[in-house]
């Protein structure tokens, strides 16, 4: 199981820079930045709650990500003034855009796949337990 958990702090690191490399280049669309926080938080939930039913992740890291979203529709200046911070910007957003659920659907469900990957590459390293 600690093998596991470094695996997904890893993954939320390499989702981190990807994340932040993808606002650096123009090139990229700006939603693919929304899709990777997403994967981020479906990792750090893994993370954290590393026995739990997939359904328990998608659950989730959904809720918690399009609550994020859905708070940006509050404007008071005390989380205003945080929203200008890089910190508040990366976390908490600027805007509400209804785009940014289906972004974060997609990286969500992207962090179900790879983490689907990651459970049939241990199984197939664990050894068998036949007699050859």
């Amino acid at each position: 199981m600690i093998r596991q958990r470094i695996s997904y702090l890893i993954l939320v690191f390499i989702t981190i820079v990807a994340g932040l490399l993808s606002r650096h280049f123009d090139f990229i669309p700006l939603f693919i930045g929304d899709i990777l926080w997403s994967l981020m938080i479906y990792f750090i939930v893994r993370f954290f709650f590393i026995k739990r039913p997939v359904k328990f992740m998608i659950l989730s890291g959904l809720l918690f990500c399009y609550a994020i979203e859905f708070s940006q529709l509050y404007q008071a200046p005390w989380i205003n003034n945080l929203r200008h911070t890089l910190f508040g910007r990366l976390v908490l957003g600027t805007g509400f855009l209804w785009s940014d659920l289906l972004c974060y659907t997609v990286g969500v469900w992207i962090g179900v796949g790879i983490d689907t990957c990651l459970k049939m590459t241990d199984a197939n390293r664990k050894p068998s337990s036949k007699s050859v």
